[in-house]
C-alpha cells in the first residue's frame, strides 16, 4: 500500500510539468490591437502637402481578427483647408477606415475596404457661402506579392469638396479614383527602401487630375523606424495656372489674400519617424 501511494505520488510529480505545459499552449487570442505614433517634418498625401511645409503629429489605432477582418483611426494636424481660404477652420484629420484581408498562394494577398477621411471644422467658404464639404468616402482594393502592391481607390461623393467646375458646386466629383504602385523591400540589418507611384484622376475636373512619385529609405533603430524619402508630383498649383483666390482651384496652398502661391507638393524632401506599439 506504501508503495502505491509512493509511486502515485512520484507519478504525480512527473504529470505536474505536462500540466502546466497543457495550460501555457493555450489558444492564443484571435484579437490583435496595435497602436502607432509618428512624426513627418512635412505631411504628404498623395504627393500633395496637407501642412503647408510645417511639421505633422500623427497616430492611430488598429484592430485585427485572425479572420482577416479589421479597423483603425489614425489622425494628423493638416493647414490646406485654412490656408485654401478665409474663413475655414479645420485644423484636423480624423480617418476611420476597416475591411477583410487575406492571402493565397503563398506569396500572393488581398485587402478590400473602405475609408472615411473626416475634417472636424468648419470647411472652406467663399464669401461667406459653404462649399462641398471636404469629408470624404472611398471603398478600396488592393493586390500583393511579396514586396509588391497594387491598389485602387475609389470615391464615392466629391472628392476632398472638389467639384467638377467652379460654377457647378452640386456637380460633384463622385466616382474619382486613384490608382498605385507601392514597393517595399527589406535589404536587412534593419534597412528597407520604398518605392510609389500614384496617379489620380479627378472625375469631371481633368485639370485637377495629376501622378505622383516617391522613393525613400528607411532604418529601424530599435526604439522605432526613421525614414527620408523624396517626393514630387506633377500637379498645378491650381486648376487656373494663376495663383488660387477661391476653394475652387484645388491645390491652392496660399495665403488667404491670394498672394504667395505655394507648391502643391513638388520636389519635396521629408524626414519621418513612427513606432508601432
Amino acid at each position: 500500500m506504501r508503495k502505491s501511494l509512493i509511486a502515485a505520488a512520484v507519478a504525480g510529480l512527473v504529470s505536474l510539468p505536462s500540466l502546466v505545459m497543457a495550460q501555457a499552449a493555450a489558444p492564443a487570442s484571435p484579437h490583435t490591437f496595435t497602436g502607432n505614433v509618428g512624426f513627418a517634418t512635412e505631411y504628404l498625401y498623395r504627393g500633395i502637402a496637407q501642412t503647408r511645409g510645417k511639421p505633422a503629429l500623427q497616430g492611430g489605432f488598429d484592430y485585427a481578427h485572425a479572420s482577416g477582418l479589421y479597423a483603425g483611426a489614425w489622425g494628423s494636424n493638416i493647414s490646406w483647408i485654412g490656408d485654401a481660404v478665409a474663413g475655414a477652420s479645420a485644423s484636423l484629420e480624423i480617418d476611420v477606415y476597416g475591411g477583410y484581408k487575406g492571402s493565397f498562394g503563398g506569396d500572393f494577398g488581398y485587402d478590400i475596404g473602405v475609408l472615411t477621411y473626416n475634417y472636424p471644422g468648419t470647411g472652406k467658404t467663399v464669401t461667406g457661402v459653404q462649399e462641398l464639404k471636404q469629408d470624404t468616402t472611398e471603398v478600396y482594393g488592393a493586390l500583393s506579392w511579396k514586396w509588391l502592391t497594387v491598389k485602387y481607390s475609389h470615391s464615392t461623393g466629391a472628392l476632398f469638396g472638389w467639384p467638377k467646375n467652379p460654377g457647378a458646386l452640386t456637380d460633384k466629383t463622385t466616382g474619382s479614383g486613384y490608382l498605385e504602385l507601392n514597393a517595399a523591400y527589406d535589404l536587412g540589418n534593419g534597412w528597407g527602401i520604398t518605392g510609389h507611384v500614384g496617379d489620380q484622376k479627378v472625375k469631371g475636373n481633368g485639370p485637377a487630375s495629376y501622378s505622383d512619385y516617391k522613393l525613400g529609405v528607411t532604418k529601424d533603430v530599435g526604439f522605432g523606424v526613421v525614414g527620408l524619402a523624396y517626393s514630387s508630383t506633377n500637379a498645378q498649383d491650381s486648376c487656373t495656372g494663376a495663383a488660387a483666390t477661391t476653394a475652387n482651384d484645388v491645390y491652392c496652398f496660399v495665403n488667404n489674400n491670394g498672394t504667395n502661391a505655394y507648391s502643391a507638393g513638388k520636389d519635396k524632401l521629408v524626414a519621418t519617424f513612427s513606432k508601432t506599439f
